[in-house]
């Protein structure tokens, strides 16, 4: 078959070259940078069986007018894996909340497996980072093959959609944004891909029909959480139970693991992430590290709740600002003081472009050098 692959910066190279090994006549371009593959002119003049594309590409790129409709990336990848899965294969989808519920469901898993995440990808048990890549549909493969190769598991987070190869796809949250050039909702694209797994898991705030929905099976009390499901029932007490953050992806995390067959009742033990709530003790300080690249006013303000909380009202120091501009949406100035303004720290460490601290680290020693006893929070926007 000769295939047109649409976008080489956002897995299509991958993508591409997958193919080619399947035995296919592939041409790519990269429709943003025009600095790999064949020309888009080219391209528009030759004869294709098979387009595929981006959910996120302008649905008016030339080559979509020309050569469309496209079959999206990720059920290119489905095509391309073959039924060669690992088993149980969860696929895990959403706007926040993904590389959350994406850890605390394999830390439930049994045996060995695969945990497939923005934060890096890991063998498990042992918890060994293999790599670190996107989680663009088509870096799911290379997953795929090495949960396979060791006959284990695989939990993945994907970008914008699910292959809908794997056994259980779960979707995180609600929010919806523009994509494709703001000509679709990027909620109704990974609606549309969901509707293909065999089975759903979704969260408070949506309704998918024929799905599972997560508050169902799954509520709270404190810090005591219930679940009730699928032959599967229990509680178990975590202090994260009281986070917002984090009380839906352990909700969605105990309502896939019903699904899955699997008693959540460890996530008793599930310990929050670096960057997303962690707590830790140095001496008479306590710090809350919330630097990440989903930083935000809402999250801050959740975490110096928390600070507060665990240090008895102790002074508290905020670490704020955005690394070197790393992420594509920022932490604006004006979010920033509205930030610092309902916080209403102590001390302020201001982090980034223009600052004494151009970084996290540089951040958090000055922080400590003015806060020798209480709390401090890392709000810092930047990739971990």
């Amino acid at each position: 078959m000769r295939i047109l692959v649409l976008d080489t910066i956002h897995g299509g190279a991958e993508l591409a070259g997958a193919l080619r090994g399947a035995g296919h006549q592939v041409d790519e371009v990269d429709v943003y940078r025009g600095k790999a593959g064949i020309p888009i002119e080219e391209a528009l003049v030759r004869t294709y069986d098979l387009v595929t594309a981006p959910v996120h590409l302008d649905p008016d790129h030339p080559l979509l007018r020309h050569h469309g409709p496209a079959v999206p990336h990720h059920e290119m990848v489905k095509r391309v894996l073959d039924g060669r899965l690992p088993h149980p294969f969860i696929e895990i989808t959403g706007a926040r909340g993904k590389t959350t519920t994406a850890h605390a469901l394999a830390s439930l898993l049994p045996g060995p497996g695969i945990l497939h995440t923005s934060t890096g990808t890991y063998r498990y048990p042992e918890r060994e980072l293999l790599w670190k890549r996107s989680i663009t549909p088509a870096s799911l493969i290379v997953a795929v093959r090495e949960a396979e190769r060791i006959g284990g598991w695989l939990v993945a987070e994907e970008s914008l959609g699910v292959a809908a190869a794997g056994d259980v796809a779960v979707l995180t949250s609600p929010e919806d944004y523009p994509v494709a050039a703001g000509k679709k909702h990027a909620i109704a694209e990974k609606c549309r891909l969901l509707a293909r797994a065999p089975k759903v898991v979704f969260p408070p705030g949506i309704d998918i029909p024929g799905a599972v929905a997560a508050e169902g099976m799954v509520s709270f009390e404190g810090q005591t959480c219930r679940y009730a499901g699928f032959e599967v029932s229990g509680t178990f007490a975590n202090p994260l139970c009281t986070l917002a953050g984090y009380r839906t992806p352990l909700m969605l995390a105990a309502a896939t693991a019903c699904v899955l067959g699997v008693d959540p009742s460890p996530l008793g033990r599930f310990a929050a992430l670096p960057g997303r709530m962690a707590a830790r003790r140095e001496g008479d300080l306590l710090i809350v590290d919330n630097a990440n690249s989903g930083t935000n006013m809402a999250t801050t303000v959740e975490a110096a709740c928390y600070a507060r909380e665990l240090s008895g009202n102790a002074p508290l120091t905020i670490v704020i600002g955005e690394e070197a501009r790393a992420i594509c949406e920022g932490f604006p100035a004006e979010e920033i003081r509205r930030t610092v303004a309902a916080v209403a720290p102590t001390g302020i460490v201001y982090v980034g472009e223009g600052h004494p601290a151009p970084t996290l680290n540089a951040g958090l020693d000055a922080a400590r050098k003015i806060t020798p006893a209480g709390a401090i929070v890392l709000a810092v926007k930047t990739w971990r």
